[in-house]
């Protein structure tokens, strides 16, 4: 059984006295003036034909989406979650667990909330947003876009470490297969290691090509293996349930890698043996995150993850944030921003400022046309002050305005865990760094109104 919230309030103890105590304390008095924001939440933990009045009586939505805040606003793993909710009694009465109550584990909490989608996570945030309005904290008249990057959680990748982790994963799958179904097949995962530390520890690239060769000749035994082992697993009998689903995971994760090695050998065929430059944007630098896009900003370190861009209002609230695939210019982008935000509050802004990077005469006359007055970019790029703003005062205050994003997306950063993505897979990557906005935005609100009340 799921519930929306508890069905009768647990007796919980009494907040402290504190700064963070009394912030949490006004952050839970907005939720609580958001009820709609629940539903939204137990609409996903019910999803996917689920009956919530049947099973084992699983977390209330209140208390998973109030877990999340606590765990994105801290930076925490589930491990640290799980133990701070039984040791915290501040954070015990903001999640709405009793005196009595036991505290969920770290595999409960983990499972509830990645059951949300990042689509929900973005739909409560914009109720925030709308709330922010209603309180007169946010009106959205003045607004600075900017993009940032956030990694993936992978390892820095060369071609042979990519190798290598296709040879071992598809080794220990197949050694799986082996120790459950008898399936045999020989483990060449430390020849590939060796190859790989060889080529690591190389001095000149004509040491490393032989050393290249037979690591991909060690990849081509594995695959063409891992092949014959799925086939054998899609003739194996299953006497019940459970070993026809074994079978048919290790035989769709087998099948799964394979397709990721070809791209991989690919790759490194095309650079180390055929001395070609590959396109980053057909590159793979991850077997367990193949999402992960290379972005490179203004000739500065690569950084191996996805690009986001965001809006910011005067208040410090986010007001959107859109996760983009692939390396798009960031003079792609302006004007869609400037749509969702006249998408998010019916109207358009008064005055929008951008990085240099946005650009261009036809975003300022595409955004003009939607009704934006003033239009500063950082850099003016052959665009006179008098087509962007009314006055060069304007433009100066505008600019300086605009350079306060950094700040704001340097407290996402710092603040809310947002430099890198620890959960696994595309859906995953764009709900975590929605929920981190959530937190940041319902924490910056909830100091407003604390201040207000001053």
């Amino acid at each position: 059984m799921r519930e929306k919230i508890a069905q009768q309030a647990p007796l919980m103890p009494a907040p402290i006295n504190h700064k963070h105590a009394r912030e949490l304390q006004q952050m839970s008095e907005v939720l609580d003036q958001l009820p709609e924001v629940t539903e939204l939440v137990h609409a996903d933990l019910v999803g996917r034909g689920i009956k919530p009045n049947k099973g084992r009586k699983g977390l209330p939505a209140e208390q998973v989406l109030r877990a999340l805040l606590i765990k994105q606003m801290n930076g925490w793993s589930y491990v640290e979650l799980s133990f701070h909710l039984a040791d915290s009694n501040c954070y015990r009465w903001f999640c709405r667990l009793g005196i009595g109550d036991a505290t969920p584990e770290h595999s409960t909490l983990q499972k509830a909330i990645k059951r949300v989608r990042a689509e929900t996570w973005e739909a409560i945030n914009r109720k925030l947003v709308a709330f922010a309005a209603g309180q007169r904290i946010e009106m959205g008249h003045t607004v600075r876009t900017d993009c940032t990057g956030v990694e993936s959680n992978i390892h820095h990748p060369t071609d042979s470490s990519l190798l290598f982790d296709c040879v071992r994963v598809m080794s220990r799958l197949m050694s799986d297969a082996q120790d459950t179904f008898a399936i045999r097949f020989a483990d060449h995962s430390r020849r590939a290691k060796r190859r790989t530390l060889g080529i690591l520890n190389a001095k000149a690239n004509s040491d490393r090509v032989p050393l290249y060769r037979d690591l991909l000749k060690v990849t081509a035994k594995t695959v063409s293996q891992a092949e014959r082992v799925a086939a054998q697993l899609d003739q194996v009998v299953a006497g019940d349930m459970m070993t026809l689903a074994k079978v048919q995971s290790l035989s769709s994760e087998l099948r799964r890698y394979v397709n990721l090695t070809a791209r991989v050998v690919s790759q490194t065929e095309r650079r180390v043996l055929q001395h070609e430059s590959v396109p980053a944007t057909e590159k793979i630098v991850s077997i367990f995150e193949p999402h992960t896009d290379i972005i490179v900003k203004d000739r500065r370190e690569v950084l191996y993850g996805h690009k986001i861009c965001l809006t910011a209002g005067a208040s410090g609230i986010i007001t959107d944030v859109v996760v983009q695939q692939g390396n798009p210019a960031d003079s792609t982008l302006a004007v869609k921003m400037i749509e969702r935000h006249c998408e998010i509050f019916g109207k358009p802004p008064r005055q929008a400022s951008f990085d240099g990077g946005f650009a261009c005469r036809n975003n300022l006359e595409d955004i003009k046309k939607l009704g934006v007055s003033d239009v500063a970019f950082a850099k003016k790029r052959n665009l006179q002050i008098s087509e962007m703003v009314k006055s060069a005062w304007v433009y100066r205050r505008l600019r300086n305005f605009r350079a306060g994003v950094e700040g704001i997306i340097s407290f996402l950063k710092r603040g809310f865990d947002l430099t890198r993505c620890c959960w696994s897979g595309w859906a995953s990557f764009k709900a975590y760094v929605s929920a981190s906005v959530l937190a940041c935005n319902l924490l910056v609100v909830s100091r407003h109104l604390l201040a207000r009340d001053a």
